[in-house]
This record gives structure tokens, C-alpha cells and sequence, in this order.
């Protein structure tokens, strides 16, 4: 448990925090604060900052990313310079900073060979004269010599690799991204794991895992095929890469392994769960990891290397109605302009044939997220999944979109062009899943309803303002309604602003926000209430005064649930108007 103080200092201050356990020391963390490197005890009843909150390394720049050596005697970190950087390491026991082959360039990334002896770190080159100078204006890079306006190095690339010793400073190049892979050029960490570096990096469609020898320097893909690798794991001795993916299933994730020096990848985890989030344990034989399905919420489980049969070692209480859970199936469908998207079909387990149904979309915020075919493994979207499952309970047959600029189905799909403020585009897959399901012929095309959090509270006022006679009511949780700050009824971020349509906007709504919302300003909800009142539309407040984007506290998004259950009830299935006002906004 950590001292208060501590908890306090950082909820303050929180910049950078880096956890590491020290050779015959008390559990130490590193943090930065205005530049400088801090560090405090974890152990209860100890200081909560030590040498009286003085800097545990000072130094000229504004320093970030420190990174204990194995043995915790040295700190490696990053010095910024503004245009160049370095890469320091600090020896606590003379004391004294080393810099690693220090020159122009802007080095970060620093990460320790398994003897401590070495530091690898990503090197690019130091800013040009260009990078803050004014430029004449109608003119372009190209009108400028090369090396001006933008910086390479020799050959064209701008991403290097060096290995330095930490005793001495000196360093040597290991390996230089190629010019014309704009994807490896953009690497942002590198981990040194066994006789390997290791990095993340999208230079094709979908974004992998590399590694290269530090004796035989040759990039390797580790994890290829088309899939989104997302947590991932080492083995102990750094030999192995444990990942989660979605290589074998688009909507759910499995558990994979991979030789860090290269070779074909093997598939641990095989049927219909979602396995999460691995990390080895300390026998060196067992993979733990977060597990879920359609019926199964998030719970710890254990994978044998040996044999890859999931066992789940955490219980769910008795109360928690997994056989109440309808198992939701992938339907794909295709936009007005031909792109294709998935989503995730819920329906009734007690529907009949010859009926028609209330119909509900969830749209996920983010927009760099996808929802999966069972409980997800973030927060929010763990209770979104639970609610799609309880809507279908109440009888609606639900839909939940996973629009164009999400993850899970390349860079293409998630790059797509003319997102959020510059064309709304991803709305077309909104509008399409709203057409699909009122052309079902088990759903009520007048009572299909909408509601997301955040990205998806944008999209469901585009839903609400552009399309009334599709979605009939909304619960829009901390939404954007406003793109920029332009009112040009010309400009691209107005159209492509929901409020642009508000004399189109009929249909009613649940509006949910709290005022000290940090990620969306909480004016985006005063505003949009000037405007419905206006043009008398029909709408519902839940405020919290002093809460954030997701809320600090549990019984309010169960107060936002129970809310948006009885209005979309009342508004789907009863039919009743509601009358323009508030619900109370409870601390």
C-alpha cells in the first residue's frame, strides 16, 4: 500500500512513474517533476519524497524517462535540450552522470542489457535552423536546401539504434531504420530482452513486434500476418514474446508465443475466449492472464506453457447471471461509400418469430477502441458490454458499431480519411447500422435507439441531429457537439459538427456529463442545451458537478445505467414525452 502522501504528491505532480525493485534496498519508485528526477519510498511509514523532497538527480534540461539498471545502482534517463537530447546515466554511488556518445542528435528511449553494462537507445537527428525559424510564406519545404526545414541522416532515414558502455560513454551504431519505411522510422521504445532489442512498429497495415541481434545485427518480424498484437510479455530470460492478439479472430483476442531471435509463432489459447494482458510467472512455466467470453466477466487465469488449457483461478459471485447472457455474433456491413466495418449483434434469447423489437446501437468512444464478441478488458467497456448484454435482456435487439478510426483492423481502416472534425465520415457507419437494423425484420424500424460514451456521445448527437427519423432517441455520455471553434457555416469542422443540423434534431435526449471533465469540456454540454431549448427539443440532464470524464465513482455510472435504462424505456418502448429539465445532480 502506498503512503498517502505519496498518492497525494502524485495525483499533483504525476508526470512520469517508473517502478523498480533494487538490489538490497527498499522498493524505490522514479518519478519526474518539473524536469527533474525524483524518487520515493514504497514501503508504509517511510518519508513520502526522501532527502526532503530535494531531486534525487539533478541536472541541466528538463529530464524524463529514468530507468533503473538490474542491479539498482545506476539510473539511466533522457536529457532534453530542446533541439538535441542525451541519454544520462547516473551512478548513485559516486555520485556522477555519464553521457552515452552525446552529440546533436535527439536520443531517447534508453533501455539496459540484462549485465547492466550497456544502455541501447533510439537516435534521430537534431532539429534544423527550419524547426523554429519564420518561414516566408507561399513557400514550400522543397524550396529550401535540403537540411533546412527538415533533418536525416545520411542515406535519408531518421532513425538510428545505438548501443553505448556505461562505463565509458562510448557508443557504436547497431542498426539504421530504412529510408522508405516511413513505419520504422517512427519507433518510439525499444526494450533490450535477452540477446535482442525489441520494439512495436506499423510499417505495413498492421502494427507488429521486431526484434534485432545485438551481436548480428537483421530486423525480424516476430509477429506477422494480418492481426493487431496488443499486450505483450517476456519470458524471464528474454528468449520469449508472449502476446495477445487478435490474429486468429478479428473480434475476440488469443494468447500467442514467439521466440525473441525469430521463428514461427504458436497459438497457446484456441476457442471462443478473450485472453488479455499476460504476464509471466516466476516458476518460468505458467503464463497468467486476464480471461473472458460472452457469458465470462474479466477474472485471472493461468495458461501452462506447456500445455495452453486456460484455467481460471478467481471466482465471479454467485449472483452473476451468466446463464441469463445471450452470445453475440459478428455481422459485417458496408457504409454508403463502400467501406466495409464489424459489429457485434445481440439479440433476445426469448424473441419469436413474427416479432418486432425495440432496437438500441452502442457506439464505444475513443475513437482507438474496439469492442469484442465478450466482456472487454478495459473499464468502461467491460460495463458497456454488461449493458448490451442487459438491454437484450430487456428484450431490444442491440448493435454495437465498430466504426471506421477504431483499432483491431489495420491502419487503413483506423486512418481512414476525413475523421471527426475534418468530414464526420466515420458517421456513415452509424447511419448504415441504424438502417440495418431497422430493414431487420424482428425490429421496430420507429423504435431504434442510440447511445455511446465520449466519441461514441458524438456520434450519437450525429445520430440524433442528422437523422431523427432513424434513431428516435439517444443517450449522449460527455459528447462533443461543437469541432473547433469556427462557426463558418462553410467551414469543414462546422459541418461536420452535429450542432450543424440542429433544425433536423427532433428526436429526444439523455444528455450525462460532469462539469471538471478534463478529456471534453463540460461547455460542449452547456452549449448544446442552449441550442435544444431553442428549437424545442425534448431532453434529459444528468449532471455531476466536480467529476471527471469517467467519473471517479462507481455508484454514478449506476445511477447513469439505471438513467439511461428507464429513459430509453419510457422513450422506445412506453412512447412517453418527456418534458425539457434535469435529473438531480447528486454529489
Amino acid at each position: 500500500t502506498l503512503p498517502s502522501e505519496v498518492d497525494r504528491f502524485w495525483s499533483l505532480f504525476r508526470e512520469t512513474i517508473i517502478p523498480a525493485a533494487t538490489a538490497g534496498q527498499p522498493i524505490r519508485v522514479l518519478y519526474v517533476d518539473s524536469g527533474q528526477i525524483y524518487r520515493a519510498p514504497v514501503n508504509s511509514g517511510l518519508r513520502a519524497v526522501e532527502d526532503g523532497g530535494t531531486p534525487f538527480i539533478t541536472n541541466y534540461g528538463q529530464n524524463r524517462d529514468p530507468v533503473w539498471s538490474p542491479d539498482g545502482s545506476h539510473v539511466a534517463f533522457v536529457s532534453e535540450r530542446g533541439d538535441h537530447s542525451y541519454i544520462g546515466v547516473y551512478d548513485q554511488r559516486s555520485p556522477s552522470i555519464t553521457y552515452l556518445s552525446p552529440g546533436v542528435d535527439r536520443d531517447s528511449s534508453p533501455t539496459w542489457s540484462p549485465d547492466g553494462s550497456r544502455v541501447a537507445f533510439i537516435r534521430r537527428p537534431g532539429l534544423p535552423f527550419g524547426s523554429s525559424a519564420e518561414r516566408p510564406e507561399g513557400l514550400e519545404a522543397s524550396d529550401f536546401p535540403d537540411g533546412l526545414i527538415s533533418s536525416a541522416f545520411v542515406g535519408g532515414h531518421t532513425l538510428e539504434i545505438w548501443i553505448a558502455d556505461t562505463s565509458t560513454g562510448a557508443g557504436r551504431l547497431l542498426w539504421s531504420a530504412p529510408a522508405e519505411e516511413d513505419g520504422l522510422n517512427e519507433i518510439s521504445q525499444i526494450q533490450w530482452q535477452g540477446e535482442h532489442i525489441v520494439f512495436e512498429a506499423e510499417p505495413g497495415n498492421w502494427r507488429h513486434w521486431y526484434s534485432i541481434s545485438v551481436e548480428e545485427p537483421a530486423l525480424v518480424e516476430l509477429t506477422p500476418g494480418d492481426g493487431f498484437v496488443m499486450q505483450t510479455a517476456f519470458s524471464a530470460d528474454g528468449r520469449t514474446l508472449f502476446y495477445s492478439s487478435n490474429h486468429s479472430g478479428i473480434d475476440r483476442r488469443d494468447l500467442w508465443r514467439v521466440p525473441v531471435g525469430g521463428g514461427r509463432p504458436e497459438m497457446m489459447t484456441r476457442g471462443n475466449g478473450i485472453e488479455t494482458y499476460p504476464a509471466t510467472l516466476s516458476s518460468g512455466d505458467d503464463v497468467a492472464i486476464l480471461f473472458a467470453d460472452a457469458r465470462q466477466a474479466q477474472s485471472v487465469a493461468i495458461v501452462p506453457a506447456n500445455s495452453g488449457q486456460v484455467r481460471v483461478i478467481t471466482s465471479l459471485p454467485d449472483r452473476f447471471p451468466r446463464g441469463a447472457h445471450v452470445i453475440p455474433e459478428n455481422v459485417t456491413l458496408t457504409a454508403e461509400d463502400g467501406l466495409e466495418f464489424n459489429n457485434q449483434l445481440f439479440l433476445p434469447s426469448d424473441l419469436q418469430e413474427g416479432e418486432q423489437r425495440p432496437a438500441l446501437i452502442f457506439i464505444h468512444g475513443g475513437s482507438r477502441r474496439q469492442m469484442l464478441l465478450g466482456y472487454h478488458h478495459r473499464g468502461f467497456y467491460h460495463m458497456a458490454y454488461a449493458m448490451n448484454q442487459y438491454f437484450a435482456s430487456r428484450g431490444y435487439v442491440v448493435l454495437s458499431v465498430n466504426y471506421r478510426s477504431g483499432i483491431g483492423y489495420g491502419k487503413e481502416f483506423r486512418n481512414s480519411p476525413g475523421r471527426g472534425g475534418q468530414g464526420n465520415t466515420e458517421y456513415r457507419d452509424v447511419l448504415a447500422a441504424g438502417k440495418y437494423l431497422q430493414s431487420r425484420d424482428d425490429v421496430d424500424a420507429s423504435r431504434v435507439g442510440i447511445w455511446g460514451l465520449s466519441y461514441g456521445g458524438i456520434l450519437t448527437a450525429q445520430g440524433l441531429a442528422r437523422d431523427s427519423d432513424v434513431f428516435a432517441a439517444g443517450v449522449d455520455i460527455a459528447g462533443v457537439h461543437l469541432w473547433g471553434d469556427s462557426l463558418d457555416p462553410e467551414s469543414v469542422s462546422w459541418q461536420a459538427s452535429s450542432i450543424s443540423e440542429i433544425e433536423n434534431w427532433t428526436s429526444p435526449v439523455l444528455l450525462i456529463h460532469g462539469d471538471d471533465d478534463r478529456n471534453v469540456d463540460f461547455s460542449q454540454t452547456v452549449g448544446l442545451v442552449q441550442l435544444l431549448r431553442a428549437h424545442g427539443v425534448e431532453y434529459e440532464l444528468m449532471v455531476w458537478p466536480d467529476d471527471v470524464h469517467s467519473t471517479l465513482l462507481f455508484r454514478r455510472w449506476v445511477e447513469a445505467f439505471e438513467a439511461s435504462d428507464d429513459f430509453l424505456d419510457r422513450k422506445l418502448v412506453q412512447g412517453e414525452r418527456v418534458t425539457a429539465g434535469g435529473l438531480p445532480g447528486r454529489r
